[in-house]
């Protein structure tokens, strides 16, 4: 029997579970609504390196290894690992995970890239091709900063609708078995709907709510048709970190296709921080958001039974330096992974 439904969709037929996770996070993550949460919490931005791209590194690898240590797992046993960051060919994960010597898809979905390895991930395992993966993402503030805006010695102006970049990684652990060594698993992935590009021709970089918000709703909305499904058939939709902004555009773009989401949405973007106490304007953004608040946050919801099902966004902006200042667009993607308890 087929797995696609829909247009966009799979329903898996085979369990995929997410057997455990970890989430490493910077000192104002910390210091975020969430803080007590977090697995680990760094005060130095460093992590103990010379360079904001080993810190990141840095966050990826014990990301990784807290994960596999949660779920009593050895890197012998991951048959694949999906990994992913901001940076220009993938050198957080390159650097990151190399030591592991697991075979390694390495994704670029922006910030996005977490939904994507999950749903890559789960594919695997459900097709019978694997029987544990691990998906890891990450991101950070200041290797963002210098990479995509300025550098943080030139202090330049935020505008409201800018978001702040997360420092942190998230890691997970997939699997066949809904129990690893001791532990029941968290959460069971039953279905993806993997999302288009899609562009409504927004050229400010630092209003990435509003490039996002139409993939996004494009996404939800399909997942929407393809399951026959409505907003009250989760208890929260969750997008990446659409912020302040995009979370309106959003709301506004669904109700026009029919579907009031008000009730039932949350972004982790504006989740991660206290907006107001730690003057991160829009929100949260990076791979790192969705990724340490869905491990943190979201999978304990899960796990205890207040949430039933989730439909968990994380989206992406699609853009370089390059392409920025050539004058392009900045398009944007929303994968979305059906998140529901073990039964």
């Amino acid at each position: 029997m087929t797995q696609m439904i829909g247009k966009q969709s799979i329903r898996f037929e085979s369990p995929v579970y997410i057997l455990n996770s970890a989430s490493i996070v910077g000192k104002k993550e910390g210091e975020g609504p969430m803080g007590e949460l977090f697995d680990v919490i760094c005060e130095d931005a460093m992590f103990g390196n010379q360079t904001w791209e080993e810190a990141e590194s840095t966050l990826q690898k014990e990301a990784v290894t807290m994960a596999l240590g949660k779920a009593g797992m050895q890197s012998a046993e991951i048959r694949y690992l999906f990994a992913g960051d901001l940076l220009g060919q993938l050198i957080a994960s390159s650097f990151g995970t190399a030591s592991y010597q697991i075979p390694m898809f390495g994704l670029y979905g922006a910030c996005s890239t977490c939904g994507e390895a999950l749903s890559l991930g789960a594919m695997t395992i459900a097709g019978g091709y694997a029987a544990h993966v691990l998906c890891v993402t990450s991101s950070h503030f200041a290797s963002a900063e210098k990479q995509f805006r300025f550098p943080l010695e030139y202090g330049n102006q935020r505008p409201l609708s800018a978001t702040w970049t997360v420092t942190g990684a998230g890691a997970f652990v997939l699997s066949d078995q809904k129990e690893g060594k001791g532990n029941a698993a968290s959460a069971r992935i039953t279905g993806i709907t993997t999302g288009k590009i899609v562009d409504f021709g927004i050229k400010d970089s630092m209003n990435m709510g509003a490039a996002m918000a139409p993939a996004a709703a494009d996404t939800i909305y399909h997942n929407f048709m393809d399951y026959n499904r409505s907003p009250k058939d989760y208890d929260r939709i969750v997008t990446g970190d659409l912020g302040a902004i995009g979370r309106t555009l959003l709301i506004d773009l669904l109700k026009e296709k029919g579907f009031d989401i008000g009730t039932v949405h949350m972004d982790c973007g504006i989740e991660i921080f206290d907006a107001d106490k730690q003057d991160t304007h829009a929100g949260g953004s990076g791979c790192g958001c969705s990724a340490v608040t869905l491990s943190a946050y979201i999978l304990r919801q899960i796990k205890s039974g207040t949430w039933k099902r989730v439909l968990f966004v994380p989206t992406g902006a699609l853009l370089s330096t390059v392409s920025f200042n050539e004058g392009k667009t900045v398009p944007g993607i929303a994968h979305a992974v059906v998140l529901e308890t073990i039964s």
